[in-house]
């Protein structure tokens, strides 16, 4: 579906620019472990952003009866960008500390999408 390969590339365009401004305007600010969390983020923003381009390939490919288990992995992938890494990069840069344990709950919904993906496909 071409929406999942859109999001997926404006979410890794977004992770572009957080993890070159981490990079080098961060650099000289953050103690060495926020940086290595604000690097944590960033890497776990790609690879899911990299994950919703191959949901809407692989709702392209799929079967009909499997497109709203896909749909919602993808939406399980985004809620996860948003919770963990947004949270982290909100804690790292000062953000409200109750942002605290919404990082584990956007790890879950990362995990979650993964196991809806798995089993996103119809038995034959």
């Amino acid at each position: 579906m071409r929406i999942w390969i859109m999001i997926g590339g404006i979410l890794g365009c977004i992770g572009v620019v957080l993890g070159a401004f981490g990079a080098h305007s961060l650099k000289a600010v953050l103690t060495a472990k926020q940086l290595a969390g604000f690097k944590t983020a960033v890497q776990y923003h790609f690879l899911h952003s990299f994950a919703l381009i191959l949901i809407g390939v692989i709702h392209g490919q799929a079967d009909p009866a499997s497109h709203a288990k896909i749909n919602r992995a993808g939406k399980f992938f985004v809620a996860g960008i948003i919770m963990f890494s947004g949270s982290i990069y909100a804690l790292t840069l000062g953000g409200p500390k109750f942002l605290g344990p919404i990082t584990p709950l956007g790890g879950l919904c990362f995990m979650i999408g993964w196991l809806i993906l798995a089993f996103s496909t119809p038995k034959k």
